[in-house]
């Protein structure tokens, strides 16, 4: 699958740690990355494993994901993570996205065209 002629690829930017203050840096690198690219800019911040934390609101952060979703951030949490940690959608902040597999999802974005960061 390759990238159509005219289509306007984004970023997807990579969290899989659970550690609270590595998640707010990777939140205001993706903050910051918005700014300067642009409003109109497609970004994706993918959890999995101990990251997916991030979507549960449990490293206190939702404040920050909710202020990104209001910039049109989509915030993914990995399928897999949430059956092997027995977590349900309905565990998730409001609004967050779920894909099959985090990491899947990062290589088909990247096939798509899209740039990858793990800040």
């Amino acid at each position: 699958m390759g990238q159509t002629e005219g289509a306007v690829c984004g970023v997807v930017v990579h969290l899989p740690e659970a550690d609270p203050g590595r998640q707010a840096a990777v939140l205001r690198n993706t903050a910051n990355l918005l700014r300067a690219l642009g409003p109109d800019t497609q970004v994706e911040v993918v959890t999995h494993g101990p990251g997916v934390e991030l979507c549960t609101g449990e490293t206190g952060l939702a404040d920050t994901v909710a202020q990104l979703r209001e910039q049109r951030v989509t915030v993914c949490a990995c399928a897999n993570t949430l059956t092997a940690r027995d977590l349900s959608e309905d565990d998730l902040l409001p609004g967050v996205a779920v894909v099959d597999s985090g990491v899947a999802h990062l290589v088909r974005r990247q096939r798509e065209g899209w740039s990858y960061l793990r800040p």
